[in-house]
């Protein structure tokens, strides 16, 4: 029988355990306020966070505002255009469609594009999703920003970019390409007989309970929609962008709770096996044999040696990022409503601390000479092929991979550069 004096004490110990776990999670939740207000100010453009760890959600909030010109703050409950986020439904979907006995990955798109100039090239399903497909990118041609207000079919969208000069041979690179997902997207409509709007809708977000989430319009009431803001040396509204453009690359809107949903779903296999959804986040090789992280829709990388499955987005007023880390089941989604303001760094610096993994902090970084920042600059290639140029510029290093933007990156010491978001590059 127990004691009163062991009764006390057990008691004394749950009680202290209890203040233990309640004082980390004030502290980490002081800590992702601390990230999340230092960029996303009450007077600004704002985002929406969400965690879950295990399931449940541990963390969600709000901060800025949804619409600057009537002084709407933020709510949780608002929805964004997600941009790119869009291309990991439009890969599920094709998974779908291959377990149903519809498509296979090696299938060439001629056979459900009969009029696609392939060149004598064999472009496939599988070249589309993991952007190896050489197929120009119609986002980078000078005329997307001339068609930006126009309305378009996706047939008259393939037509832009079909005649175009191949960047390199299917599958010799890696190279990301919106044009792929418009093929993607259109493909699901030869096959389902549906449009793409309408497929995603009742596979996916009626299937699910996304009742936050919509194929995006310009010109329907979406409820909680959040405005959406660009920076030219002050805010202005958003350019309008017809989102028949982004199509099943980038045209789908969310909000967080249904980002967590549909996360929830690719972990428990709801829409397709493990063995669809394995494919689909771990990467691929190659002609060459060499391996891309990038697999269909999503990006497999690591936030500290934690692996992480992620895909971010950016589209005309917007920035948004996901990130899931499987090994210990958390989930991360940052949305806003700016195209000036990325979440993806304090994305991953929020999912690092929340496995105790904390990135190196910027504000440690220390001061290098002209002279010393200049013996890094040149061209580098790493391991995957990647090729990083590293530039200086009035007293700062830049980092650019090749055709992408460009980063500024902090030296903690002589040797070690890293990018805002804490990643050591070098």
């Amino acid at each position: 029988m127990k004691t009163l004096h062991q009764f006390k004490t057990q008691s004394l110990f749950i009680i202290c355990l209890l203040f233990i776990a309640i004082g980390y999670t004030q502290t980490l939740e002081e800590n992702i306020d601390q990230l999340l207000e230092a960029k996303y100010k009450p007077n600004e453009p704002g985002a929406t966070a969400l965690i879950s760890k295990n399931g449940e959600v541990i963390y969600r909030k709000a901060f800025g505002n949804a619409n600057l010109e009537l002084g709407i703050t933020m709510t949780p409950e608002n929805v964004f255009e997600i941009g790119s986020i869009t291309k990991q439904f439009t890969a599920i979907s094709i998974l779908m469609l291959m377990e149903q006995g519809k498509l296979n990955l090696d299938d060439e798109i001629t056979k459900f594009i009969p009029d696609y100039p392939s060149n004598g090239k064999t472009i496939t399903v599988h070249h589309l999703l993991n952007h190896t497909s050489g197929i120009k990118s119609y986002t980078s041609m000078e005329s997307f920003m001339k068609n930006a207000r126009i309305d378009m079919t996706p047939t008259e969208l393939i037509d832009v970019f079909k005649n175009e000069p191949m960047d390199f041979n299917p599958g010799e690179k890696f190279l990301y390409n919106n044009s792929g997902y418009i093929l993607l997207g259109y493909i699901i409509e030869v096959i389902s007989g549906q449009t793409y709007a309408d497929f995603i809708e009742k596979n996916i977000f009626e299937k699910l309970k996304m009742s936050n989430s919509y194929y995006g319009s310009m010109t329907k009431l979406i409820k909680n929609r959040a405005s959406g803001y660009q920076d030219r040396n002050g805010y202005i509204n958003a350019e309008y962008l017809s989102l028949t453009l982004p199509y099943a690359a980038g045209s789908l809107m969310s909000n967080v709770d249904d980002l967590l949903i549909w996360q929830k779903a690719l972990n428990t296999y709801q829409l397709i096996s493990r063995e669809s959804y394995e494919k689909a986040i771990h990467g691929s090789t190659l002609n060459n044999g060499e391996h891309i992280d990038y697999g269909y829709g999503l990006n497999e990388g690591n936030i500290n040696g934690s692996v992480s499955i992620s895909h971010g987005g950016g589209i005309f007023g917007y920035t948004t990022q996901g990130i899931y880390l499987p090994n210990e089941d958390v989930f991360v989604s940052v949305l806003t409503n700016c195209d000036c303001n990325s979440p993806g760094g304090v994305a991953n610096k929020i999912a690092a601390l929340v496995i105790g993994k904390p990135y190196p902090d910027i504000k440690d970084a220390i001061t290098l000479s002209e002279n010393e920042l200049q013996k890094w600059t040149g061209a580098y290639q790493f391991e995957d092929g990647a090729v990083r140029f590293i530039t200086v510029k009035d007293g700062k290093i830049f980092s650019q991979r090749e055709g992408s933007t460009v980063f500024e990156i902090y030296p903690m010491s002589t040797t070690q550069f890293i990018f805002e978001d804490g990643n050591i590059i070098y």
